[in-house]
């Protein structure tokens, strides 16, 4: 059996906020369809990814902000992180957990820097969309 995922809906107040956001942030806009002034539907899509996110309208009844713990899987975390700060995004610094290979919920166990047990997994920076989702950065080359 196959299966890929292949899109996220993320809930937004304001569906041209979360647009120019994420069009700031770098993903390719892939569609936007208006049917009526109740629903409405955009979909973008991260650089080499294969899985979009859509943003709306009528798409869900989750609170504006309620996802987390998205990741971005990239291979240079540092430039990554540099290119979305010149982009004008607020980005933590680089970070890893005190005594894991992944992190917890908030920043309770987060050591600035990146995590010198391993290269992989354990490195990462995080940001928000302007409702509060979140997003981590994590840095994986070798799977």
């Amino acid at each position: 059996m196959e299966m890929k995922l292949e899109v996220l809906v993320l809930p937004v107040a304001d569906v041209e906020v979360a647009k120019a956001f994420y069009e700031q942030v770098g993903f390719h806009l892939d569609h936007d369809i208006v049917r009526s002034p109740e629903f409405r539907v955009v979909q973008f899509t991260p650089p080499g990814s294969n899985t979009s996110i859509l943003v709306g309208s009528g798409l869900t009844d989750a609170a504006p902000g309620s996802v987390q713990g998205l990741h971005l899987v990239v291979t240079d975390i540092a430039a990554t992180r540099e290119e979305l700060v010149a982009r004008g995004i607020s980005v933590s610094e680089i970070f890893h957990d005190e005594d894991t290979f992944f992190h917890r919920a908030g920043t309770a166990h987060n050591v600035d820097g990146p995590n010198p047990r391993t290269p992989d997994y354990g490195t990462l920076a995080s940001f928000v969309d302007p409702d509060g989702n979140g997003w981590f950065l994590q840095q994986i080359n070798d799977r």
